[in-house]
């Protein structure tokens, strides 16, 4: 299927227009992110956690020490909301009440698995290496035996998802059209500096190409 079939809990009701079901949509918003929020609830306490997360398929992975309260938590199987959102723009009305953002958005609901297979959590910690920078994982040390039992890995189907994405300008009351105030969207673009080398940098390592970073390049 090229869709995920929304539930009761992934339909988009509010503006249900700006849903999105679509597979390569949500991938894509998933793709391009490298931050989520991971909601949860331990013992009556709701938690909210940035952290950072890879697409492998149908499924996104999350990883962190071992000793993480949060992620021994979720490896018991409680209900577990993951959200990755970008803003692309901000958009001025005419009127303070019809003021917005462009955005794109992604609610993932379920129950993280454990990962186990020694194969599957070295093939996780290589989509996380890659999802920072492509091809960065076979340029560098790969993890120690004792590194991968320090580090624990989590993965959650894209079983229950969803997206709502709002793009264009202002919607302003018709009557406000009159108003002398300028209105629009002022774009937002991500944007990398200038690479700085590690004091301990070998001489004659080669300077670092931060067009490498894809996912930064102007659109």
């Amino acid at each position: 299927m090229d869709t995920y079939s929304p539930t009761d809990r992934t339909q988009v009701r509010r503006l249900p227009k700006r849903g999105v079901y679509d597979k390569a949509q949500i991938h894509a918003i998933l793709d391009e992110g490298f931050i989520c929020h991971a909601g949860f609830v331990v013992d009556g306490q709701p938690y909210v956690i940035p952290t950072g997360y890879a697409r492998s398929g149908d499924q996104i992975y999350i990883h962190g020490s071992a000793a993480s309260r949060m992620l021994r938590a979720l490896a018991d199987g409680i209900e577990l909301c993951v959200t990755v959102t970008l803003v692309d723009g901000f958009v001025l009305a005419r009127s303070a009440f019809h003021h917005s953002m462009n955005y794109r958005s992604v609610v993932v609901l379920g129950h993280a698995r454990l990962v186990t297979d020694p194969e599957e959590k070295l093939a996780a910690l290589r989509c996380f290496t890659n999802h920072i920078l492509p091809g960065r994982w076979d340029e560098v040390r790969q993890p120690a035996e004792q590194e991968l039992k320090s580090t624990t890995v989590l993965a959650l189907p894209l079983d229950e998802v969803s997206a709502k994405v709002r793009t264009g300008g202002p919607i302003d009351d018709e009557d406000d059209y009159a108003l002398p105030v300028w209105a629009g969207v002022v774009p937002i673009e991500r944007q990398l500096g200038e690479p700085v080398p590690d004091v301990r940098l070998l001489p004659g390592v080669a300077a670092f190409d931060k067009r490498r970073f894809t996912r930064f390049r102007r659109k």
